[in-house]
This record gives C-alpha cells, structure tokens and sequence, in this order.
C-alpha cells in the first residue's frame, strides 16, 4: 500500500512539474520583475504560449504561422499557438473568468488597442505594467512618444507593447477615377455624379467607424477643440450635427440607395474588387498591395487621403491578469518587438505595416534594411503619411458615433 502510494506521489510531482513547465511557473509579473532576462527566458524555455487575436486578415495570420511561429520555436524552443478570435468576445471570456475568480486562464498575449484597451484597463483584466521589462522595448522605442504612452487618448502605463502603426487611407481604381476627391465636399459632389458607386461599412465596423471619425473632424468648426479634450456628450453633440446632415444627404446615392450597409470592411473589399463600388477604404495605408497580390483588389489600385487629413494610431500587445505563462508571453512579446520581426511585417508581401520602432536607434545596417523595402505603387509616399498624420480621438467618440449613427441614418 506504501509502496502504491509513493509511486502516486512521484507521478503527482512529475505531472505537476511537467505542467509548469508547459505553461510557466510565474503566476503575477511582480515576481518576474525581481528576475534578470536571462531568467525570463529560461523559464520560458519549452513552453506554449497563446495568442488570442482577430483573425480576418490571411496575410496577417501567414506572418503568425509561417514566420513567427519557427522562429520562437527555433531561437527559444517555444510553442506560439494564435487563436483566432473577435477582441470583444476575447475581452468577454476574460471578464467571465474574472468574476469566476479565475486565477488561471488560456490566454497569454492579446492584441488589441483602442476602446477594448480602455475596457480592458478599467475592468482590470490586464496584468499590469510590463514594457520596462521588455529589452528590445527599451532599446528600439521611444518610451516618451505619445503615440507609445496613450492609446486613443488612455494612458498606456507599460500595460501594452506597441506591435504596429496603421494610417487610413482611402483607394480607388484609377482605371474608373481620373483624380479621387480632395476633400468631404468634393466626395459628396462625386457621389452624386456616380450612383450607386460609393458606400461604407456599418459603424459599429472598426473602419466604418473610423470613416465617420475623418468625417466629424472634417465637419467640426474646431476640430482640435474636440479631440484634442476630454470627451464631452453635449460638445461633440452639437459639433455632430453637420456630420449627420452631410450623411443624409448622399445616403439615397450609396450603394443600393443606403438601405444596406456593408456589415464588415471585407463586404466593402468584396464589392470593391467585383467592381461594384470604385472605392474602398481600410485603417493600413499598404494593406492593397497583398489585396492586389492575391486579385482581390485589381491591378489599378492606388490610395489617396482627403482634408483634413489621415488618422492614425498604434496598435499593442497586453498581457491579461490570468495568463499561464506570463514569462513566455513577455519572450514573445519582446521579440514582436525586436527589428528582425518589424522588418518582416513591413514587407508588403507579408503584411506590409508601418513599424512604431523609432529608426533613430537603428543601427546603419538595419536602417538601410527598413529603407529598401518596396512598399509597392498602392501605397502613398511615407511623407505625405507624415504630413497627414490626424491623431486619434478617445475611445468615448467610437461608441458615440456608434450609437448616433444607428440613431440619424439607420432608424430615422
């Protein structure tokens, strides 16, 4: 019976040790806080980390699995498993385990920004502050750029690693538009002279909600005495007036006469690239050029951005407050970061993103990789991006708009 029992107790052990280091022993970042990186990635050594993240884009999830995933495998003896998933339902689970009291969750890095940060933070769902810890983070970026330190006007706090810059841009086929509008007015009289031609996505869509924010900044007597501030209901009340009136006015021109909007971006691309609509639209200035690449979009594709300008933002990586493996997620994450993994995503052919990574502390070599990368025709000179750049509005604007626009365009 003694003898039954020590062999149960050797087994117990040897799973329980097997477990940790599958998943990793750290159960809060504090404790890996008082460990060197060298530690870190010890620990981190021979286990699996989970990647919760939207899943929409195939050049993106290619960049994951054929890229990523060997060399995490290959350069720390890592398993990287993406799981594909809607950041809002991935924010859901982790709201139910948090009032389940699950200490111990399946998720280990989530990609997100924006409004679900804020959601996020404020519901404590998060670890807690980590950049500092991150080698790459506090060589490559710019710790002291807003870009990096608020995200749609939140205040970061180290709690997310900045992965990618986006810029929207507008595109269009040059084979059916000689020179796309300049401006919201000139767009309008182009509805209009060309039915049918033009729509855009639904506004609780990330990009169809981000089109009606370029639009409230255009419409807005001050534009920078809306953003610029906290949000304020009744300001920006008063300030949406004109950007509803504009609106209605070319909804009977859209795409069958206003009376659908497309539900996705990839429903606008679809209608885009069967050359039902002549232009689309999307939050990534270089996204065409895999589009074209694949004969989605077709070959006479460019990209333009209008008055007042392109808003921009970051997008990160968090850490959630139950992730098994805090030590491997803090590994990948800081290899996400590293130059070799920006230089690839840059790539048009593999994702084709601008990088957050500040140039200046590249190396002349690595600099000279960055530059020579072809972004392809699609995509709009980098200083003309620059010179457009809008920054992004609170996250409170995104479910304003939201709930007016359901309210003006929908139900009226």
């Amino acid at each position: 019976m003694m003898k039954k029992l020590y062999s149960m107790l050797l087994f117990f052990c040897f799973a329980l040790l097997t477990a940790c280091n599958q998943t990793g022993s750290s159960t809060n970042l504090q404790e890996l806080k008082d460990r060197d990186w060298s530690t870190i990635v010890e620990e981190a050594n021979g286990s699996e980390v989970r990647l919760y993240m939207w899943g929409g884009d195939e050049g993106i999830n290619e960049y994951i699995d054929d890229w990523l995933q060997p060399r995490l495998q290959e350069e720390f003896n890592m398993t990287l498993e993406r799981v594909p998933m809607n950041t809002e339902e991935i924010l859901q689970k982790l709201q139910t385990e948090k009032q389940a009291d699950k200490q111990t969750g399946t998720i280990d890095i989530i990609w997100l920004n924006g409004e679900n940060f804020k959601n996020a933070k404020d519901h404590e769902l998060l670890a807690g502050s980590f950049t500092d810890q991150l080698p790459n983070f506090n060589k490559y970026y710019d710790n002291e750029d807003p870009a990096i330190t608020t995200d749609f006007g939140t205040e970061v706090e180290g709690m997310e690693a900045p992965w990618g810059k986006v810029q929207f841009v507008f595109h269009y086929d040059r084979a059916k538009i000689d020179h796309p509008p300049q401006s919201f007015d000139e767009l309008q009289q182009w509805i209009e002279n060309n039915p049918q031609e033009f729509t855009y996505p639904a506004a609780n869509d990330f990009t169809g909600n981000a089109f009606l924010r370029h639009l409230l900044y255009a419409k807005a007597e001050k534009p920078s005495a809306i953003y610029a501030q906290p949000f304020d209901q009744k300001q920006v009340s008063e300030a949406g007036d004109p950007m509803w009136t504009y609106l209605q006015s070319i909804q009977s021109d859209l795409w069958r006469s206003g009376e659908h909007y497309p539900n996705r971006l990839e429903e606008l691309d679809q209608l885009y690239g069967e050359g039902e609509v002549s232009m689309t639209m999307g939050y990534n200035e270089a996204r065409a050029e895999s589009l074209i690449e694949e004969g989605v979009f077709p070959e006479t594709t460019e990209s333009f951005v209008m008055e007042p300008g392109s808003i921009g933002n970051t997008h990160f990586l968090s850490i959630p407050y139950n992730s098994p493996n805090k030590a491997g997620a803090l590994v990948a994450i800081n290899d996400m970061l590293s130059p070799e993994a920006q230089l690839e995503k840059l790539k048009p052919e593999v994702w084709g993103e601008s990088s957050p990574i500040n140039f200046d502390e590249l190396s002349k070599s690595q600099k000279e990789q960055f530059e020579s990368v072809d972004r392809g025709n699609s995509v709009l000179d980098q200083q003309e991006l620059e010179e457009t750049f809008l920054p992004e509005a609170e996250a409170e604007y995104v479910d304003w708009i939201e709930e007016e626009w359901m309210n003006e365009l929908v139900q009226n």
